[in-house]
């Protein structure tokens, strides 16, 4: 009895996890929604042109509950393929829903807009004269008080050399 059912379980499970992956997540929706950084877009090829015209897109955020209160974008492209896209658009969880010029809804589909951003790498420009190389710290002009200080600084660090070295030199006397 206990085999049984857990058997019986066992295929309610599979047999549901067959079902739900035989429904693909874009299939029910015509159109495909993409982000990159904050700029949101959308493509699709179930709208054909009236009068001109593709369709709109809107992208709706979590608090607004309809087509029109969203930020609408017209469809542009060819026979074959649509697009709309959105740009600075702050993070969040989103709905994209595009309505084709002959007002049938060509798919809505959810989107997460993440808070993540990839650093800008930017080449610099190279010297137009190689690398530029000098004296460093002595290109700065000192006025004569500095220039007086150092070269006593230096005058008494030879002096101070000099005595040392002769005292070192000198036997020890007793």
């Amino acid at each position: 009895m206990r085999t049984t059912q857990l058997l019986l379980r066992s295929g309610l499970t599979a047999a549901a996890a067959i079902a739900l992956a035989a429904v693909p997540a874009v299939a029910a929706s015509g159109i495909s929604v993409s982000t990159t950084g904050s700029t949101v877009s959308v493509t699709t090829s179930a709208c054909g042109q009236v009068n001109g015209s593709w369709g709109t897109a809107s992208l709706l955020n979590s608090s607004q509950a309809n087509f029109a209160q969203g930020r609408q974008v017209t469809l542009s492209g060819t026979t074959s393929l649509q697009s709309a896209a959105w740009s600075n658009v702050s993070p969040g969880t989103y709905t994209v829903i595009v309505m084709c010029a002959n007002n049938s809804t060509a798919g809505t589909q959810s989107v997460i807009v993440s808070t993540t951003t990839t650093p800008t790498i930017s080449a610099t420009a190279s010297p137009s004269r190689g690398v530029m190389g000098g004296l460093g710290g002595a290109t700065k002009d000192y006025g004569p008080l500095t220039l007086g200080a150092g070269a006593a600084l230096v005058g008494i660090g030879g002096i101070a050399a000099v005595w040392f070295l002769r005292r070192r030199a000198k036997p020890y006397r007793l």
